[in-house]
């Protein structure tokens, strides 16, 4: 089961996240999402529904369009999969009160995504927004 997650996993991240198919979140996904740790994240703690999670990957995606998670490691036990990523995409809209740049942004995180029966149900996840802080930093003296 747990090399059925993994490969589920990658399917949703190249599909959802890289992609932006919304439509694909309904084959990934349970009815519910819960997101229990995600700092910096609007939608730390809260569970959503399918339709919730939709809006929020159009909302996260929609500054930077292009972007992409590669995934780095990936480790996996019957109901979690666990991956390292590193995140980059170019700065094409409104990041927290910082005006497009068109620069390339760059992240990396940890993130354990739980499953049942095949679904994705939500994840925890460290992520190094402090960087694409400083980087927006950065941009904006220029």
């Amino acid at each position: 089961m747990s090399e059925d997650n993994q490969k589920t996993l990658e399917s949703f991240i190249k599909a959802v996240w890289n992609q932006g198919d919304l439509d694909a979140i309904d084959s990934f996904v349970a009815d519910s999402y819960t997101i229990h740790h995600d700092p910096g994240d609007p939608w730390d703690h809260r569970t959503l529904t399918v339709e919730g999670l939709k809006e929020r990957v159009r909302i996260s995606r929609e500054p930077v369009p292009d972007q992409t998670f590669e995934i780095q490691s990936l480790l996996s036990d019957e109901n979690r999969v666990f991956i390292t990523w590193l995140w980059k995409g170019t700065h094409l809209g409104e990041v927290s009160g910082f005006e497009a740049t068109g620069k390339e942004l760059l992240m990396s995180g940890a993130t354990i995504y739980y499953f049942e029966q095949g679904k994705i149900t939500g994840h925890w996840q460290i992520a190094d927004r402090l960087s694409v802080y400083q980087q927006l930093m950065a941009n904006s003296i220029v």
